[in-house]
């Protein structure tokens, strides 16, 4: 008996380790440029700003503690953890078909016959009787000839490292969307001051305005010319303070928290812009944005799963067994006598299916060219985000570069026209005229000084960074 044993272990794992049915996986051959598409002035290295960690990007103390908090109480990354745990678990489901499973069962039976029945006992205590029975079922398992059961264990596996991929990705995606909002803050924030001290200086501009109607120096024209600089100064402050609290309620949101304030740390204009955001290469992008690692695997997935189902046309082979005893006397039951086995080998060929298996066939072999284009397109769409990021940021530079002189040439003017119009050289429209231009100047200014950290923060997401 322990030799018949001994032989069908063997049998299993020799037959098992046979060839799987269905195409082996390899990386589809993709199209990768020498270079990001950028200005001239990005030159790309080895190095890359996503390989640095984003406590490294971003150093502003209170942006990277709502950073932390989003990391932890974010309600969209603890539902890709969840998937995670899901995945992992539903491998461990998929696998375990693979290895054989044994049971054990136990039976007690007290039957009492009737003397007078249609049965003659001719023994009168054989009218009552106690048969027990105890069997180990040792042995319920399915042969993997045909790779069946691997390709599934295939499919699973990727599947779960697809799940963790992606939950790289949401953590890449918080990281940056934390950022954003912080940095959009920050910029409402500035907004705020440049409008309340341009409010306070036109209130000002009123009040000498009208001590000098009074005196006949200044016309009624000039007094309503400068109470409405006042008034659309004063109409822009609650707009912007509604963006503000939309945004510390977005913040709040992403950190998984009810509506509140947020504590600011550096102001816009004291955040720091890496005076260098390298690229790094080309090739290097496939293997860091957890989205497009995500997308092969899928692919993986859905290539094995050719495999499951072209394994359907073969014949399938189960083995099932058990061993125990079986006796009228429960103290004798595992006595020699008494010992029952059974070992019974099943084959199982599909004749006629109408069709369905060869229609499984096609449908998973479109389902894997719909994953090989979702893999592709994931990859285009990283390399034209970066070059959007790339372009973006040195496009954003010379326009703060150029809005830093337009402001400081405005302010002048302002300044000079103010001059001139108290020395009643000057009508006070020119004046007027300039203090609006320069109202307007200094919020475009903020504005393009938040597009260019934007732009950081959008190029270290599309270049993968945020999860390590």
């Amino acid at each position: 008996m322990n030799q018949r044993i001994a032989f069908l272990a063997a049998s299993m794992v020799i037959l098992s380790a046979a060839c799987a049915v269905g195409p082996n996986y390899h990386r589809p051959t993709v199209k990768v440029p020498d270079t990001f598409r950028a200005p001239a002035l990005v030159v790309s290295e080895a190095e890359s700003l996503a390989d640095l960690k984003w406590w490294q990007v971003f150093k502003d103390e209170k942006l990277q503690t709502l950073i932390r908090r989003a990391l932890e109480q974010n309600y969209d990354l603890q539902d890709a953890a969840a998937r995670v745990e899901a995945a992992r678990a539903n491998l461990g489901i998929i696998r375990s078909n693979q290895l054989p499973t044994a049971g054990l069962s136990t039976g007690v039976t007290n039957n009492h016959m009737s003397q007078n029945g249609s049965f003659l006992l001719t023994n009168p205590s054989a009218a009552e009787r106690t048969y027990g029975a105890a069997t180990l079922n040792f042995l319920s398992f399915e042969l993997d000839i045909w790779g069946k059961l691997r390709r599934a264990t295939e499919a699973a596996r990727a599947n779960l490292l697809a799940a963790e991929e992606n939950r790289k990705a949401v953590m890449t995606t918080l990281v940056s969307d934390v950022a954003a909002a912080y940095l959009s803050l920050r910029e409402l924030d500035s907004e705020l001051d440049i409008s309340n001290q341009t409010l306070a200086l036109r209130r000002e501009s009123l009040e000498l305005i009208k001590t000098r109607q009074k005196g006949g120096v200044s016309t009624l024209l000039d007094l309503r010319q400068a109470e409405q600089l006042v008034y659309s100064a004063s109409e822009e402050i609650p707009n912007i303070e509604q963006q503000i609290t939309q945004t510390e309620n977005q913040i709040s949101l992403l950190m998984g928290e009810n509506p509140a304030g947020v504590t600011r740390g550096l102001a816009l204009t004291d955040q720091e812009v890496p005076p260098e955001v390298p690229a790094g290469l080309p090739s290097a992008l496939l293997d860091r944005r957890p989205d497009i690692r995500a997308a092969e695997q899928n692919l993986i997935a859905a290539n094995a799963q050719i495999g499951v189902a072209k394994a359907s046309y073969f014949p399938q082979i189960s083995l099932t067994g058990f061993l125990g005893g079986q006796s009228t006397q429960l103290v004798s039951l595992f006595s020699g006598p008494n010992q029952v086995w059974n070992f019974a080998p099943q084959l199982t060929q599909p004749i006629f299916a109408a069709g369905r298996f060869r229609s499984n066939v096609r449908l998973a072999e479109a389902q894997r060219q719909a994953a090989l284009a979702q893999y592709q397109k994931a990859i285009q769409s990283a390399f034209t985000e970066v070059s959007d990021a790339l372009t973006a940021h040195q496009k954003a530079r010379e326009r703060r570069e150029q809005q830093e002189l337009l402001v400081s040439a405005l302010q002048d003017r302002k300044r000079l026209a103010y001059i001139r119009y108290r020395g009643g050289v000057d009508t006070l429209l020119n004046a007027l005229d300039a203090d609006r231009d320069l109202y307007q100047a200094e919020l475009a200014l903020s504005q393009i000084k938040l597009g260019e950290l934007l732009s950081v923060v959008q190029l270290y997401k599309s270049l993968g960074g945020g999860w390590n």
